[in-house]
């Protein structure tokens, strides 16, 4: 009898500890608009474009639609959505505007200028752009710049050879 209590103890105890681990007191950083939904702008060795809290570069694809990511699957692991909503860190100001979309996997994705945005995970550290122009997972990726153009599609060349990225 005293082990049957001692048990239905325990396991109280652990269902507790479980249902208070997995509650929340309130929406995470992120889902708030805290500061790990921050975007700025920052000059890289290719031009001005979007950065995330970690510095890390922001992304578009060519294949999405302004309601519609096209990037879902293993393209999502390499190009893993910005979660939104997003906002301007302080001192911050854009042409264009932060919205949201829904993924077709219920994931609320920020959108900037009308296209949905991304990380790279071939960006290893900040101020790194090695997703700019690429042709990956069935279509071409751009760096976010804050005007919204595509970037370095209007630089040209200068004698050192036009930047080595296109």
């Amino acid at each position: 009898m005293k082990r049957r209590i001692w048990a239905a103890g325990v396991l109280g105890a652990l269902l507790t500890l479980t249902a208070c681990g997995s509650s929340t007191s309130g929406p995470p950083a992120a889902a708030a608009g805290g500061p790990a939904n921050q975007i700025r702008a920052a000059s890289t060795s290719k031009g001005t474009v979007l950065i995330n809290s970690q510095g890390k570069t922001i992304y578009w694809f060519a294949n999405d639609t302004p309601t519609t990511s096209n990037c879902s699957g293993s393209c999502a692991k390499f190009w893993p959505p910005v979660p939104g909503p997003v906002k301007a860190a302080s001192g911050s100001a854009f042409a264009h505007g932060f919205g949201t979309i829904t993924r077709s996997d219920g994931i609320v994705q920020a959108t900037y200028d009308g296209h949905p945005l991304y990380t790279f995970i071939g960006d290893t550290g900040p101020g790194q752009v090695n997703g700019n122009h690429k042709n990956l997972s069935g279509g071409f990726w751009w760096a976010m710049t804050p005007t919204g153009a595509k970037l370095g599609a209007a630089a040209t060349p200068s004698s050192g050879g036009g930047g080595g990225y296109y």
